[in-house]
């Protein structure tokens, strides 16, 4: 079964490269494409890939998350959620391609205090939450074979990430501020990783939209900390408001996700948040020795 990934390059596809690399993957023939070898916004490129060959799956990890560059680079960010969404679920409709989506905590405005279902009202606060919500119509509206994975605060030893930012300014300050009245699920790319393999090789029909992060709640600031503690770094962490830590986008108050349906449509057991970044930190520590 032959397996398109987009965004090859950045951080989800960049764990499935090394997810494939250790194997388990029998009978699955991957093609990873970084931005550069494939431009999901140019419709004809899209189109001569996947006519080209016989993808039973794609998997979209290409995606603009820079959600303050977001606020000013509206086109790009425009282009590469929303058209270039698009231009997948279009291509892959000709090409009878199922296509998997990775979408956002931030098509969320955050003002509840329960976690988010599928199916509650998408109002997203900003930009990136924006174009990824209707990146999502768009896929929605143009395929029917499509898993949307909306995720949250995702992390690992690949690419840029919060986990990777604390671990870097650790290194060379002796004290930070990290916001605690922002509240989610740190999700590690390669849980996520797992599960859309999972969902691959299960041939589920049950398409539609799903949540998933990693269990557990946690702030900005009780990330921050258990890096640290994680990694013996000695580090002077205070907890601060939002407001003393402006942004160009705003952020979601609460996002904590919902993961009952991924849950029990495959038959999930999902790792505790602080579980995994205890491997994401010792995955860390082996490549930067």
């Amino acid at each position: 079964m032959k397996i398109l990934v987009t965004g090859a390059s950045g951080q989800l596809g960049s764990t499935f490269k090394s997810l494939v690399a250790e194997g388990g993957t029998k009978d699955l023939d991957f093609v990873f494409k970084s931005s550069s070898e494939l431009d999901i916004t140019d419709f004809d490129e899209v189109r001569a890939e996947l006519v080209s060959s016989d993808y039973a799956y794609c998997i979209n990890c290409a995606a603009f998350t820079n959600v303050d560059k977001a606020e000013a680079d509206n086109d790009l960010a425009y282009r590469v959620n929303v058209t270039g969404a698009r231009n997948l679920a279009m291509n892959c409709n000709k090409s009878k391609t199922v296509l998997i989506h990775i979408s956002t905590d931030f098509v969320f405005d955050g003002f509840l205090n329960t976690p988010y279902l599928e199916d509650d009202i998408a109002r997203p606060i900003g930009f990136y939450g924006d174009t990824k919500y209707k990146g999502e119509r768009a896929i929605i509206n143009n395929l029917e074979e499509h898993f949307v994975i909306r995720t949250s605060w995702l992390y690992s030893e690949f690419g840029n990430n919060f986990m990777k930012t604390m671990l870097k300014l650790g290194a060379e300050r002796d004290e930070l501020s990290v916001v605690y009245d922002q509240v989610g699920t740190p999700t590690y790319a390669l849980d996520l990783a797992k599960v859309v393999l999972h969902i691959v090789k299960a041939h589920s029909i049950e398409y539609g939209v799903y949540n998933y992060s990693n269990e557990g709640v946690a702030s900005w600031y009780d990330f921050a900390k258990a890096i640290f503690e994680g990694y013996n770094i000695d580090i002077d962490l205070k907890p601060i408001l939002s407001e003393a830590y402006p942004t160009p986008a705003e952020r979601p108050k609460f996002s904590v996700l919902d993961k009952t349906k991924i849950k029990n449509t495959f038959g999930l057991q999902i790792p505790h948040w602080k579980d995994s970044l205890a491997v994401a930190l010792k995955a860390y520590s082996k490549i930067n020795i």
